[in-house]
């Protein structure tokens, strides 16, 4: 049986979700208790996706909560990529690609007749959603060099081009491809199938974090999508922002839920763990760094948990995602090393979970934007002065 509540929250911010909404958080808890954690290192080591966990993902219920006629907060979604990251950030990955990424881009950038028609069965997993916009020579410089083009023939689209580190491309049903209108150099958004003759995706090996996930390089070949499968509401990149300025502060709940699942190794490691006759946990220098990783878990929930409530009070901005981002994966990868080192010879082995949670957090800390990045996206609100190349 999971934990009820979580001694890594000391300061309880998840006594803040509703009686209905902590039921729903611990359905997921006790899920992954029972269905991934005591995998996900076998998983993780053979780089090996568990395609047969999808259905039982989907009996949770939790992937259309933020497109349902009456939203789930963002703070119960925040919980929920924070829960499945304290377990395994690679299946927080594949979810917040799918529920995130992929369908946030039709549900904020698609018509109404095509959120109806998608948005379902992604809710109910039946059809896996993937998003396509970091290509090969780009990443950061992405909204002003998307190579990916995108030419009207008729009733038509024709997209030609190459993309990047695609999660769950190799299996989705769905791919959100960001392409570059030739005609009006306008970045457009598209729906294309996943057994479109055009569009081909393989699998990233040699990976040394998110193993679990897979990854691939997507390569596009006079893929042709029909007008209807381009999102109606997708005018320019301001709009694949929208959709990253949300996923963005996701991303940032998810290195907070790295920097729990770190902590309660470390704490539980050192509790048990015996040296000069007792545990290590009593000896001040191994106390010192276990409560510098619990500031860091704590101040950085105070934080994401404050964007949840920016977000759903409609007053979130670039900037709030951006720094939370930035800060709370920073935080991350300090933490992580601390409990690596609380771990000593047994942190670098993977049967100890704690050298998961180190290699992970390197994905996490550059994906979805650098800290470089979102630090300008901050700097330039602070000042009121742009600093981008």
């Amino acid at each position: 049986m999971a934990d009820a509540a979580l001694v890594e929250d000391l300061y309880r911010f998840e006594e803040l979700l509703s009686p209905e909404e902590a039921e729903v958080l611990l359905r997921v808890r006790e899920f992954l208790a029972r269905e991934v954690a005591p995998h996900a290192n076998e998983w993780w080591g053979r780089a090996e996706f568990p395609h047969h966990l999808v259905p039982r993902y989907a009996e949770l219920g939790i992937a259309g909560l933020a497109y349902t006629e009456k939203p789930a907060s963002s703070l119960l979604n925040g919980f929920i990529a924070l829960e499945m990251a304290r377990v395994d950030a690679s299946m927080a990955t594949f979810y917040g690609v799918h529920a995130g990424l992929a369908m946030g881009s039709i549900a904020r950038c698609g018509s109404e007749e095509q959120r109806d028609r998608w948005l379902p069965a992604m809710a109910r997993m039946e059809q896996i959603g993937a998003f396509a916009l970091t290509e090969p020579q780009g990443g950061s410089d992405v909204a002003a060099g998307l190579r990916t083009t995108a030419r009207r023939d008729g009733d038509s689209w024709v997209l030609n081009g190459a993309k990047r580190w695609i999660g769950n491309a190799t299996f989705a049903d769905l791919v959100v491809v960001w392409a570059r209108d030739e005609e009006t150099d306008h970045v457009l958004g598209f729906v294309v199938r996943g057994d479109n003759p055009g569009l081909s995706a393989t699998r990233i090996g040699n990976k040394m974090a998110l193993r679990t996930v897979e990854n691939a390089d997507v390569v596009l070949t006079d893929c042709r999508v029909p007008e209807a499968d381009r999102l109606q509401q997708a005018n320019g990149f301001r709009d694949t922002a929208d959709v990253l300025r949300h996923t963005r502060s996701g991303v940032a709940w998810e290195a907070v839920g790295v920097i729990l699942g770190a902590y309660r190794i470390a704490l539980d490691y050192t509790v048990e763990r015996e040296q000069f006759g007792g545990p290590i946990a009593r000896f001040q220098l191994v106390q010192d760094l276990l409560v510098r990783m619990l500031g860091n878990a704590t101040s950085c929930l105070g934080m994401v948990v404050r964007l949840a409530q920016l977000e759903d009070s409609g007053t979130f901005r670039d900037e709030h995602s951006a720094l939370a981002k930035a800060y709370c994966t920073t935080r991350m990868r300090e933490t992580v090393g601390w409990g690596r080192e609380l771990l000593a010879g047994n942190g670098i082995v993977l049967d100890y979970s704690i050298a998961r949670f180190v290699a992970d957090a390197e994905a996490l800390y550059s994906y979805e934007g650098t800290r470089e990045i979102n630090t300008l996206i901050v700097g330039r609100a602070a000042t009121g002065i742009g600093a981008f190349v």
